[in-house]
């Protein structure tokens, strides 16, 4: 029950594409904006939306590279890095206790 309650309480994860664009995240550390289009094939201002409301939470830092040309940049930050591994740990423990036998 406990975990479940986790789960409710993280609305910013709780999103499908947020919780997606954390996931990618995880492992990389960082990507281009024009990345995340391509993975998660939603539109840019449906992308900046959630990359708003996940820099708000302070699970994102969204920046400017300059190379070539000027880039979009998203990097994950450590607190986004343990809550989405939290969140994913809580979703397991959710997941088990529905799926074990109750006896």
């Amino acid at each position: 029950m406990e975990s479940i309650r986790a789960l409710a309480k993280n609305h910013v994860l709780g999103n499908p594409t947020r919780l997606a664009i954390m996931l990618y995240l995880l492992p990389r550390e960082r990507t281009l904006f024009r990345d995340l289009l391509s993975v998660l094939e939603v539109t840019p201002g449906n992308l900046d939306s959630h990359l708003k409301a996940l820099e708000r939470a302070g699970y994102v830092k969204v920046y400017k590279v300059i190379a070539d040309r000027p880039r979009t940049a998203v990097k994950i930050t450590e607190k986004g890095a343990e809550e989405t591994a939290e969140y994913m740990r809580a979703l397991k423990d959710a997941l088990s206790a529905a799926i074990s036998p109750q006896g």
